[in-house]
């Protein structure tokens, strides 16, 4: 299989919010799912949303942007997509816990001062809701695995069985060579060649998304 060009792997920037201006281009929007789903749930679960709202949250986010992306003007210098995405995301999950609190406060009717305060407790503080570590952990993940991809279509197959096994799932290299019937010597050159390759995919990747 033909190897894919950065743009196609992460077609952000122009590319793809060009073509997602296009309500119709269901494959653009098909593209932006797969690239980005997994992102906004995993940042959506690590904000404290049951999986049930990570779900919902990922909707409402990928409706809005559908409803806002006409509007937006990629200028990395004054609001990059990552930036964007982010801003849509963290109102997404506001909204998820707003949800929680007539819910809450009917669920637990307080009889003293100590419990009181133990149901405020268990209602977040959005205005504490600090996504920027946690967006950027979960963007470089994402952007990690998409470069793996792209490393993965430069090399033979059996290349990348010896890096996944050797680096990815941490077996010893002499059981890797032992495994699939190569030398030690093999299993190392696979790890160094797939982990350059990966460093370079990823560079080109952040340079396209900032």
């Amino acid at each position: 299989m033909a190897a894919r060009n950065a743009d196609e792997l992460i077609p952000t920037r122009h590319s793809l919010l060009s073509r997602l201006k296009n309500s119709e281009d269901r494959a653009s929007w098909q593209d932006f799912f797969d690239t980005y789903w997994k992102l906004i749930h995993s940042v959506a679960i690590k904000s404290g949303l049951t999986e049930a709202e990570a779900q919902d949250a990922v909707q409402e986010t990928v409706i809005a942007v559908a409803k806002n992306i006409k509007e937006f003007r990629y200028d990395p210098q004054k609001c990059s997509f990552k930036s964007w995405l982010m801003m849509i995301t963290r109102q997404r999950i506001i909204w998820q816990l707003r949800k929680r609190q007539p819910a809450a406060a009917q669920s637990q009717r307080p009889t003293d001062a100590t419990s009181r305060t133990s149901t405020i407790d268990k209602i977040p503080d959005e205005a504490s809701l600090d996504l920027g570590a946690v967006w950027e952990e979960e963007w470089e993940k994402n952007l990690l695995a998409a470069a793996l991809e792209q490393a993965k279509q430069q090399v033979n197959a059996r290349q990348f069985q010896m890096f996944d096994l050797y680096v990815l799932q941490d077996w010893p290299a002499q059981e890797v060579a032992r495994t699939l019937r190569v030398s030690v010597a093999q299993v190392y050159l696979a790890k160094y060649r797939i982990s350059a390759l990966l460093k370079k995919e990823a560079k080109k990747l952040e340079r396209k998304l900032k």
